[in-house]
């Protein structure tokens, strides 16, 4: 392996950690989350060769993950769907799943009302703000990965951050430290926008 193949690899493997957390919030399972990291990889490596060393290969990954995980729902959208009556009628009995790796973290790191109400969020929301808030990308960037308008995302991330903000401050009295939040995150995007 040449060592321009290998210095790929390693740095788009330092990414891993990353782009699970991120296919697990879009796929919300974890299996799935594995296959859509590790069909992601496989792309990236196949198409390793039309990488520009020197421009961002995080925004390059994120953008094969997200375009991944567009057409596998847009597959799966036309197969037909088939169901076992006897299993669906026995769900209800089964226990629940255990937490996901993901949930665990998140729950470590962000209080109860927080992790509710951004789980509560509209997807397209969940995953600017995400990307954004958690995966530090550009506007520019998550308009790359996700396809749309950079007004697009701008909008998606605004809208998203004030539900946030109010199913906060409706699930609870701490207006001040929501507030707060609030414009620490405005003060920071306007820094990074700059």
């Amino acid at each position: 392996m040449a060592p321009r193949e290998r210095a790929f690899e390693t740095d788009a493997l330092s990414y891993l950690d990353g782009l699970y957390a991120t296919a697990l919030r879009l796929t919300r399972n974890e299996d799935d989350a594995e296959d859509l990291v590790q069909d992601t990889y496989v792309k990236a490596l196949r198409f390793a060769g039309r990488f520009e060393p020197g421009t961002n290969l995080k925004a390059w990954l994120y953008t094969i993950l997200h375009n991944t995980y567009r057409n596998q729902r847009r597959d799966a959208a036309r197969d037909p769907v088939a169901s076992d009556t006897d299993l669906v009628e026995n769900a209800a009995e089964l226990p629940g799943r255990a937490d996901t790796p993901e949930q665990i973290l998140l729950r470590g790191t962000l209080d109860a009302e927080l992790q509710a109400a951004f789980d509560s969020l509209p997807e397209a929301f969940r995953e600017a703000v995400w990307l954004r808030d958690v995966e530090e990308f550009s506007y520019g960037e998550i308009a790359q990965m996700v396809q749309v308008p950079i007004g697009t995302v701008m909008s998606r991330i605004a809208r998203g951050r004030r539900l946030l903000y109010e199913r906060l401050t409706a699930a609870s009295g701490k207006f001040s430290r929501m507030a707060e939040m609030r414009e620490n995150l405005e003060s920071r995007d306007q820094v990074r926008t700059s």
